[in-house]
């Protein structure tokens, strides 16, 4: 070896190795290279999110749920379908008054869209999908109250969750199996033979008598058809075929007269004047109905006027008075209609007067004898 050379590494074409400072200044650049680059993707995975910029302004806003239904805490919050924010904190709280939900959310929101959320928004507990994440949506299609604003807690809209819809459904499934059951046991009687149903299928002597009846119904068929009784000679006698379509053609004459206004009952459906008088009947009819009811004319005055009822009823009252004195044979009218000796003498002397009147017209001189005096 030769004396005078420093000791160390040769290169192959005798350069020589890197310096300590240039391999620090190269990690140096590459990890700054690396930090830029995570920062720029997190910008743009922020950016791309939806949820708004570092210069949006954003709200705290709660609701509260009976249950979470596998709410996760930065599960998203959207408006109508829109991302607007994240859920902040998921809790479960013990204050007065939020027992049947005492879930509380929290949710942080973007107010880019402050015109659609309001106060009175509903929110309720989605899922993306039948197995998607749950997420928080915020419903304002029918709402009209003022823009929430932070701090404000929004209702809630109750939807059946997969529990609630497993529940029903097995309760539907439980009565269907109850109703199988039952229709199980109907089936083992009819097969037993009981019943009307079971008699009606195992029964012999009622098939006999069903086929007994049938035959009775098939004799009757035949019958008919070859005319004979009232039903036979209706469809097959062409005598009473034709008076049916005779009277038929009096009875579409008889609608042909009426719907041309012939006779009493064609005028009375088509002449314009028996409908104008029949309305002018019913219009005097409702004219002297109110005037009765005014208290105008005789009749109204019956039907209105007290004192007039009043006389009317004293009237009355005399009159049922002497018809009892009549009738227990007092007065002068009263024996003539008991009395039977008044009766007899009238009766006497109606005879004696026709004897009278008789013997007058015998002999007119006996009793029209004229004496003439001179004075």
């Amino acid at each position: 070896m030769l004396s005078g050379w420093p000791a160390g590494p040769v290169g192959c074409l005798g350069e020589s190795v890197p310096s300590q400072k240039q391999l620090k200044w190269s990690q140096l650049k590459v990890g700054l290279t690396v930090l830029v680059a995570s920062i720029t993707l997190a910008v743009l995975i922020f950016l791309m999110s939806g949820t708004g910029g570092w210069f949006t302004k954003k709200i705290i806003l709660k609701s509260y749920f009976d249950n979470a239904s596998g709410l996760r805490v930065g599960a998203p919050v959207r408006l109508n379908g829109v991302d607007i924010g994240n859920v902040t904190s998921i809790r479960v709280v013990a204050e007065r008054g939020k027992e049947l939900t005492p879930v509380e959310v929290t949710m942080k929101v973007s107010t880019k869209y402050h015109q659609s959320l309001r106060k009175d928004s509903l929110t309720l507990l989605s899922t993306a999908g039948v197995l998607g994440e749950t997420y928080m949506d915020i419903d304002s299609a029918q709402s009209s109250g003022t823009e929430a604003v932070d701090g404000d807690v929004l209702p809630i809209r109750d939807r059946p969750d997969f529990q609630d819809m497993m529940r029903a459904g097995q309760g539907t499934l439980q009565n269907m199996d109850a109703l199988l059951k039952r229709l199980d046991r109907i089936v083992a009687f009819v097969e037993s033979g009981k019943g009307s149903v079971g008699k009606l299928i195992y029964d012999p002597t009622l098939y006999s008598r069903l086929a007994d009846t049938v035959n009775e119904f098939q004799g009757l068929v035949n019958q008919i058809s070859q005319g004979k009784g009232s039903l036979g000679k209706l469809i097959s006698d062409d005598e009473v075929y034709r008076k049916v379509v005779a009277t038929l053609d009096k009875v579409n004459g008889i609608i042909d007269d009426l719907n041309a206004g012939k006779g009493t009952a064609g005028k009375f459906l088509k002449d314009p004047s028996l409908y104008n008088n029949a309305n002018e009947t019913i219009a005097n009819v409702k004219q002297l109905s109110a005037d009765i009811n005014a208290g105008k004319g005789a009749l109204g005055k019956l039907a209105k006027d007290e004192e007039l009822a009043n006389k009317i009823q004293s009237t009355i009252t005399k009159l049922s008075a002497i018809t009892d004195r009549l009738d227990a044979g007092e007065g002068t009218m009263g024996k003539l209609l008991r009395d039977p000796a008044v009766f007899n003498n009238l009766d006497q002397m109606l005879v004696e007067s026709r004897e009278l009147v008789k013997s007058v017209r015998e002999n007119p001189k006996k009793y029209l004898t004229i004496h003439l005096k001179v004075f």
